[in-house]
């Protein structure tokens, strides 16, 4: 199977460059400080989380030493030029590694990570879709958690649908899959 991750890690990158230009998003970044870098990691979660996590840059660079088992990012490094902050718990750093590195992912405790300020839009369905207009399910979440589990088969009574309202699998039937959980309403698009 670590074939088949680093397969969906470089259509990941890809389906993810395709949204950046389709979005109309540069992909030059405009310099930032790190303060700022860091003002917008720490938004992701609650402060008592991000008060004390360590703050990364999307490159691997630490920009502020934690004291927690917290780490937060300005954007999620797994799409270029993505902006979404989160921060992530041990596990969600593991996961993060494997798909970067296109290994497998496994875990025998829950993860937790953070995205208070929403994340990019993408295919509820296929990591690596690329193409909104394609008739996939696509969304775009506001402020949310995200769940890894142990065993898949602790969420088969969740829908796959991420606009019937409340928790929901995203990427179900690929190694990515994990448990999105929406704290504010969304409207499905037209």
């Amino acid at each position: 199977m670590g074939k088949r991750m680093g397969i969906l890690h470089r259509k990941a990158i890809g389906a993810a460059v395709g949204l950046l230009a389709i979005s109309g998003v540069p992909d030059t970044a405009v310099a930032e400080s790190a303060a700022e870098k860091i003002a917008r990691a720490m938004s992701a979660a609650p402060s008592d989380i991000s008060d004390d996590a360590t703050i990364m840059d999307v490159d691997g660079t630490i920009l502020k030493k934690g004291s927690n088992d917290w780490v937060c990012l300005p954007g999620v490094g797994l799409i270029p030029g993505d902006k979404h902050p989160m921060c992530n718990d041990p596990v969600w750093m593991k996961w993060m590694a494997a798909v970067g590195s296109g290994i497998e992912f496994s875990t025998d405790v829950v993860g937790i990570s953070y995205m208070l300020q929403g994340d990019a839009m993408v295919n509820n369905d296929n990591p690596m879709a690329s193409d909104p207009n394609d008739g996939g399910v696509w969304v775009q979440d506001g402020p949310h958690l995200m769940m890894l589990l142990p065993d898949q088969n602790m969420v088969t009574s969740l829908p796959r649908d991420p606009y019937v309202g409340g928790a929901y699998v995203m990427w179900g039937d690929t190694p990515l899959w994990h448990v999105m959980v929406p704290v504010e309403a969304k409207v499905a698009p037209n």
